[in-house]
């Protein structure tokens, strides 16, 4: 399936300043298939090596890591040539070896004239644990997440309906009625489906949703295995409940991550590090408040006072149980909870598309889903589940801080009206920094 990705790695290729790549991402976000991809379209041999089955070749690691001789032995290993410029060398998962990272810094210093990517799940949390050294300045890095609403198009084969959204989202010209009804149904599904690509596969061969529920579990079930296995049995147990109190947690009408909410009693000291872990993980995603909307808005975050989405909107689906004709209706659903996937399939595109996740809420009852910087400017945006789209916050936000204009997100055709920009939903992937 077509990933925006892979542009990104052929720049990469083509850099002749370019240093030993990182890809860090979730599990199965779909780095490993693009890696090799990119290798089969890009290079004359790929030479992958998986350091988490692989264990003949993990432990090589813990003696020379010179480029010289692990150049050697991964060829002796895979019965392949590694010819500098033709060969791309993988190292998947990379986190199961932590000598195999301090070798990136060897290659880049030494060998610079061989291509080599790393690849790892859990990157995030494991150069967090002592035993592990990053290489910080010695490499590139890149981060995959979910396929976006438009890599989602793209694998249904409705690529020119995607090219169609992206001309009317610069415009504001409404799309025609029947594109925009279209584009509206697509947008449920990618609600129930998300943007995992084995789900997506999924749902393209079968033409089920119910069948990608049973993928989604398989997911999760692999979270849960990382958290046994890259954290202590306590701590585990407390991401777990972390992450299991997200669908409560976006439901409240605050939906500011609170620790009573996973366990009476429960504090920042007591969970934490869970929410750490599940960050560095790159299965939640983290929007902070921000107390003004003054440039840059970064400085002016509540660190205390955030917000946990889920990083991908199908698995929050998946995991809150929502029904899946409630999403598909074509009735005005008087439902909260599809605010909450709305917001957090949201919070997903816009990461996606580089942007820190900011809210703000002044000391009165006034809020704003999302603050984004773009071009220099503070723009808030608002995000309206239905077709009812009047808002006090956003009014008062753009006046007290002089905003330019504002995004309002919601299922109304595109428009720009009183300086508010309104955006389908199935456009928030157009929504760029600059």
């Amino acid at each position: 399936m077509k990933r925006k990705v892979l542009e990104q790695l052929i720049g990469w290729k083509n850099n002749p300043k370019r240093m030993p790549l990182i890809v860090n991402g979730a599990r199965q976000v779909g780095k490993t298939y693009i890696i090799k991809e990119f290798g089969q379209l890009h290079f004359s041999s790929v030479v992958y090596v998986n350091l988490e089955t692989n264990l003949a070749v993990n432990s090589y690691f813990d003696t020379d890591i010179t480029p010289l001789r692990i150049i050697q032995y991964l060829e002796t290993a895979t019965n392949t040539r590694i010819i500098a410029g033709e060969t791309l060398i993988v190292l998947d998962e990379i986190q199961s070896c932590a000598r195999a990272l301090t070798s990136l810094k060897t290659f880049y210093e030494e060998a610079p004239e061989f291509h080599i990517v790393a690849a790892g799940s859990l990157l995030g949390v494991a150069v967090n644990r002592e035993n592990y050294s990053f290489p910080v300045g010695k490499v590139d890095e890149l981060t995959m997440f979910p396929m976006d609403f438009e890599e989602f198009l793209w694998a249904t084969e409705k690529e020119m309906l995607g090219e169609e959204i992206r001309n009317h989202y610069g415009t504001n010209h409404a799309l025609p009625e029947i594109l925009h009804t279209q584009a509206i149904e697509f947008y449920k599904q990618y609600l129930i489906v998300g943007g995992m690509p084995a789900v997506v596969r999924e749902f393209i061969e079968t033409k089920s949703l119910i069948t990608a529920i049973d993928i989604q579990g398989r997911i999760l079930n692999e979270y849960i295995a990382d958290m046994a296995k890259y954290a202590s049995a306590t701590t585990s147990v407390k991401i777990r409940a972390c992450y299991n109190s997200i669908p409560s947690q976006l439901a409240k009408e605050n939906k500011k991550f609170q620790y009573k909410t996973v366990q009476k009693g429960g504090t920042s000291t007591i969970f934490g590090e869970a929410i750490e872990w599940l960050n560095y993980a790159g299965v939640v995603l983290k929007c902070q408040k921000i107390n003004h909307g003054f440039l840059p808005i970064a400085v002016y975050a509540d660190l205390s006072d955030f917000k946990l989405y889920m990083s991908d909107t199908g698995m929050l689906t998946m995991k809150s149980g929502m029904p899946h004709q409630i999403i598909l209706s074509q009735l005005e659903e008087d439902n909260g909870f599809l605010g909450v996937l709305s917001e957090n399939y949201v919070a997903q595109a816009l990461t996606g598309n580089g942007f820190p996740l900011f809210y703000w809420k002044n000391e009165n009852t006034a809020e704003l889903d999302f603050v984004l910087q773009i071009d220099g400017k503070v723009i808030p945006v608002e995000v309206k589940k239905g077709n009812r789209t009047k808002s006090v916050s956003m009014n008062l936000f753009v006046n007290k801080y002089d905003c330019p204009y504002a995004i309002r997100i919601s299922k109304k055709n595109f428009g720009f009206e009183n300086n508010i920009k309104s955006v389908p939903f199935y456009a928030v992937f157009c929504i760029e920094k600059n």
